[in-house]
């Protein structure tokens, strides 16, 4: 029943099908404003998964309950439809929803864009409550979230750089979507095992990114044995950004040189 959108098909070039996983108040539509499109132009079957409660999947428990375990066998369902393994590419959320992912399952390769640190999210949950304490006391006291990241200037701060055009956060901010109440706590206690991943990973960020700082990205992938890439003058949402283009070829770039 999840929302699945998928296009373009494998090739013998690449083999292998790409899954997309969506961040905090998003859902599989960020991947198909560009990304999509983008990968199946380029012979790659690519998918976006939107997890329950989000987009046009249904939830079997209130939203604010999801947890990390609905999400993380979410993904699972949308990977085990797929006739082989698919590279499995997570932005924020559903980066650190990834690398959980990965712990226990095999994957040909990883993707964390501007991902939640295997640390978690304390340091971000500080930096928002120095910065909105009394947003920060309200979501707490409601289990609300999304009227504190929704407005054009509060999407601007937390998922858009300040070049952004006034008209691309105002869309993109308008179809931003409630989030569970669940996922602060998990996002502090449900921590990731990078010693039990053994899926190569390429890491990116954002340096002009609200959520996730780049030495977060940075420890992100010193925790994988890898290096990260950050992408100048974007923000946290890099698939929406202007300069989608050049993440978008990067991973392509990193794929080929795998041979997927």
């Amino acid at each position: 029943m999840l929302e699945v959108i998928d296009k373009g098909s494998v090739s013998q070039s690449h083999p292998v099908p790409l899954l997309f996983v969506h961040g905090a108040w998003h859902a599989a539509w960020c991947w198909d404003e560009h990304f999509l499109d983008f990968f199946a132009g380029r012979g790659y079957r690519a998918l976006a998964v939107s997890l329950r409660g989000h987009g046009g999947s249904p939830a079997d428990k209130k939203l604010r309950d999801l947890s990390f375990e609905d999400f993380v066998a979410d993904i699972t369902t949308a990977a085990d439809a797929l006739p082989t393994r698919p590279v499995i590419i997570g932005h924020s959320m559903g980066g650190v929803l990834v690398q959980r992912y990965l712990e226990t399952r095999d994957a040909p390769a990883g993707v964390l864009m501007a991902s939640m640190p295997p640390q978690g999210s304390l340091k971000s949950g500080l930096r928002w409550i120095r910065s909105h304490p009394w947003h920060f006391a309200k979501l707490t006291a409601t289990g609300r979230s999304l009227p504190y990241v929704s407005t054009p200037e509060l999407a601007r701060e937390r998922f858009f750089s300040p070049a952004t055009p006034e008209s691309v956060v105002r869309h993109y901010a308008a179809r931003l979507q409630e989030e569970s109440a669940r996922m602060g706590l998990d996002g502090l206690v449900k921590l990731p095992h990078p010693s039990r991943v053994r899926t190569p990973l390429l890491v990116l960020g954002a340096a002009d990114d609200g959520a996730v700082t780049q030495d977060e990205v940075r420890a992100t992938a010193d925790a994988y044995g890898t290096e990260a890439h950050i992408f100048p003058g974007m923000g946290h949402n890099m698939m929406l950004e202007a300069g989608w283009e050049d993440v978008a070829d990067r991973i392509d770039v990193w794929l080929r040189s795998r041979r997927l």
